[in-house]
């Protein structure tokens, strides 16, 4: 490897003491992902994916046999009573959007249950942008929120106080641009469980991206109604062009099905075009693809804790996302190491990532993805909004031997430029 990336010695070193002390955890990770592919496998199996699954259809899509054998694909392997998948969401920020706008009606009121929302869907809330544009709030929906405790965890209590009352409950399973951690699925039960000791009725949905088959439940095991997410994230592989699911209740899935398309027509119709072999194959691959992620985010926590870095989680935590974060403490270091990112990357890696005003976000940000497929956070890519604490959010990588070259390219980026000591 040293002949054909140029990455110092002393670099390497680290990162071969890096694998051996992740040892225990990447162990971990790759029994996970034995048993959800195995659950993946069952479901193709359950469901008789054929051959005539993978072809696509035109038009309106009447009798898409392939697009109602992928639901059913999903709702098995998530645990849930039907779902939809569709490559017509743009990102998962459109799933969740359907999502709420399917089950929300004017007058009723939205309750995050884990502190802020994801910068992109303040506008869909309407909490951040311009009045009158069709946010939740314009059809008046009211939002509150339950702030978590100083250490990043949820209020339980002040769930159980909050929660009468509201019609849905909203649950970020993953860190987003924060530091505080991610949810478990575990933790997603307790705050569930919290929501319904005060209101029985509540529905609960829970922004899932990052998080599916990190663990071998999802939110749907432990009281979730509804679960959310991004094919160019965890369950498409790294195939999927494009696309989003959601998947849960039956009778709530409609809903949300009549949003995306009109009622009436909710889940008969769509074509699928060239899209079910890709949506098919990636979600066969994701098991083994996330496993690679997650030893790419760990690989890279320990790497940087031994350069002197706090990363969260901490390269021996239990992991619920492929997400991790590392504080790089000012802005030179954070732009080296996107650029070190790209620099690692199959695909655009001459391209050098500068900062800019990205919409839907209130800061200048800057991100690195030499991605086959654009955007997609599944393949090694790293992004940070330029404001304190200047911390660089890290995911993704659909080998482990790539993604692991990606990350000591980043150092190596940090060393070349004097940002780092050995």
């Amino acid at each position: 490897m040293e002949e054909l990336f140029n990455i110092d010695k002393r670099l390497l070193e680290l990162g071969r003491q890096a694998e051996k002390n992740a040892a225990e955890n990447f162990a971990a990770i790759a029994e996970n992902a034995e048993y959800n592919g195995a659950k993946v496998l069952k479901a193709f199996i359950d469901n008789r994916v054929s051959e005539s699954c993978l072809k696509g259809t035109t038009g309106y899509g009447y009798g898409d046999i392939g697009r109602e054998t992928l639901d059913a694909v999903y709702a098995q392997a998530f645990g849930g009573e039907d779902a939809i998948v569709r490559h017509t969401f743009v990102n998962g920020t459109h799933a969740l959007s359907t999502s709420l706008f399917g089950v929300l009606r004017p007058g009723d009121e939205m309750l995050s249950l884990t502190g802020s929302p994801y910068d992109t869907m303040e506008e869909v809330i309407g909490i951040r942008g311009e009045k009158g544009r069709g946010s939740l709030t314009d059809f008046g929906v009211k939002y509150s929120q339950v702030e978590l405790k100083a250490d990043g965890t949820p209020d339980l209590d002040g769930i159980k106080k909050a929660a009468a009352g509201k019609k849905v409950g909203y649950i970020q399973r993953s860190r987003g641009y924060s530091l505080r951690p991610s949810f478990t699925v575990d933790t997603i039960g307790e705050v569930i469980a919290a929501a319904r000791e005060a209101n029985p009725d509540i529905i609960i949905i829970v922004d899932n991206c990052y998080g599916e088959f990190v663990e071998k439940r999802e939110p749907l095991a432990v009281g979730a109604d509804l679960i959310v997410g991004s094919l160019i994230k965890n369950p498409g592989g790294g195939i999927a062009s494009t696309g989003g699911y959601i998947c849960g209740r039956k009778d709530l899935v409609e809903l949300c099905a009549d949003r995306l398309a009109c009622i009436g027509v909710g889940k008969e119709v769509g074509c699928t075009l060239n899209q079910c072999r890709e949506m098919f194959m990636g979600f066969f691959f994701a098991p083994t693809v996330v496993e690679a992620a997650l030893k790419t985010s760990v690989f890279a926590c320990s790497l940087f804790e031994s350069l002197g870095f706090t990363t969260f989680p901490k390269s021996t935590e239990k992991r619920t996302d492929i997400i991790a974060s590392v504080c790089l403490e000012n802005e030179e270091r954070l732009t080296a190491f996107c650029q070190g990112i790209q620099k690692g990357s199959p695909v655009d890696s001459y391209v050098t990532p500068e900062a800019w005003d990205m919409p839907g976000y209130d800061s200048r940000v800057i991100m690195a993805a030499g991605a086959f497929t654009m955007g997609a956070s599944i393949e090694l890519s790293a992004d940070a909004p330029i404001r304190e604490p200047f911390a660089v959010w890290l995911q993704g990588g659909v080998t482990y031997p790539t993604g692991k070259l990606g990350i000591l390219t980043a150092a190596q980026q940090l060393l070349e430029k004097g940002l780092v000591e050995l």
